[in-house]
């Protein structure tokens, strides 16, 4: 059976992959996209302060990573938005947080952590109205939900926004010149000791906020993360779900919303020793160390450097099932689930030799494992000044 439905899976995939054949040029040790039917990458491209890397794999039927990277004059956007339950919600995100940022920037002329938190609001709101409206058809829509990973270089200073258990590193120089990690993000993961501790304190007439199941800690013994866009049945009493869908059935009804919206924020000033920035999705952080990342990035040429952390990913996620990479890569969408999770790496260079020089790079918007691109919105920033500081 298995060997049926492999030839099914490479004859539908086989126009794919040449398709994304064309994206990259192999190195000597590191095979291009088609190598794996189910990875996509953008090896190298061009941004306002440096160069950017891009990769994408499949695990699951239907992807449910979405990300996105917009480029423009002076700035540059990245957003990693891992799904749950469904690509909904992430796909949701990729349509509309960067939009609506920028029409909040346009509007209070500057980028700032409260514009940004107002772009993520925004996006909830908008996708918890979508639900409203499907809910009474499509009732597991309240269970589909996003992690929601964005950075943001505008002006030489770098934002990030978070929720969920998606990351970002930076690529410091140390003493010695040795490259160190540096996580900019908190894992919003129940799996942390003081995420726990937060929501026991936050719910303390529930006993049952934070259950180990099947050796795992998860919310209300279902879900890991602790904040996210959309899962609304955890956030709104009106969106509960009934014990026909008991995967998702939470038996006492929430008195108040058990996940939260509202990103934590972080911000500074690139400095010389910021050499790079990764951004991935949990299924990459499973698999290797902050610091294992940051020593790959460093000590390998630039071009198709997401693919091979990716493929580094891919590699331990083979060893851990006592198999080679080769046979992974076998393993069709769906069933490949049971190895890996869909993963995202963006990794974006800081080289500061841009600063301050009008670098003229492409308005680009490019969206991981969709082979197409278009002009980005980041045109609306130009005559605003990076300087301005928020007065809200």
């Amino acid at each position: 059976m298995f060997s049926r439905l492999g030839r099914i899976f490479s004859a539908c995939w086989r126009p794919v992959a040449r398709q994304y054949a064309r994206m990259s040029k192999d190195d000597d040790d590191l095979p291009g996209c088609a190598d794996d039917a189910l990875l996509w990458c953008r090896d190298l491209e061009k941004h306002s302060y440096g160069e950017f890397s891009f990769a994408v794999v499949q695990a699951n039927e239907v992807i449910e990573d979405h990300s996105q990277v917009e480029t423009g004059n002076g700035a540059v956007f990245v957003g990693v938005y891992d799904g749950h339950g469904g690509p909904e919600a992430s796909r949701f995100i990729c349509d509309h947080l960067f939009l609506h940022l920028m029409r909040l920037a346009r509007e209070n002329g500057m980028i700032s952590e409260d514009i940004l938190k107002g772009a993520f609001s925004a996006t909830e709101d908008g996708f918890l109205s979508l639900v409203r409206r499907a809910y009474g058809i499509k009732p597991l829509i309240a269970a589909i939900g996003s992690c929601c990973l964005v950075g943001v270089i505008w002006g030489g200073t770098l934002y990030i926004a978070n929720l969920g258990d998606s990351r970002a590193v930076m690529g410091c120089l140390g003493r010695s010149s040795k490259i160190v990690a540096e996580q900019l993000t908190r894992d919003h993961s129940a799996s942390m000791e003081e995420v726990r501790q937060e929501l026991r304190s936050l719910h303390p007439d529930d006993s049952h906020i934070v259950v180990m199941k099947n050796g795992v800690w998860r919310i209300k013994g279902i879900i890991q993360v602790s904040r996210s866009i959309g899962d609304a049945y955890l956030k709104r009493p009106e969106f509960s779900l009934d014990p026909s869908f008991p995967r998702f059935h939470v038996p006492d009804p929430i008195r108040r919303p058990v996940l939260t919206a509202e990103p934590s924020m972080y911000s500074r000033t690139l400095q010389p020793k910021d050499k790079f920035l990764i951004f991935a999705s949990d299924g990459l952080w499973e698999h290797m160390t902050n610091q294992e990342a940051v020593e790959i990035v460093y000590n390998n040429p630039r071009p198709g450097i997401a693919r091979r952390l990716l493929r580094k990913a891919l590699n331990e996620a083979a060893r851990k099932r006592e198999m080679r990479y080769g046979d992974l890569k076998k393993v069709e969408k769906g069933i490949r689930r049971f190895f890996h999770d869909d993963i995202t790496v963006v990794v974006i260079f800081i080289d500061h030799g841009f600063a301050g020089k009008r670098i003229s790079v492409p308005e680009l918007s490019v969206r991981g494992f969709i082979d197409t691109d278009g002009p980005s919105n980041f045109s609306i920033l130009q005559g605003i000044d990076p300087n301005a500081r928020s007065t809200i």
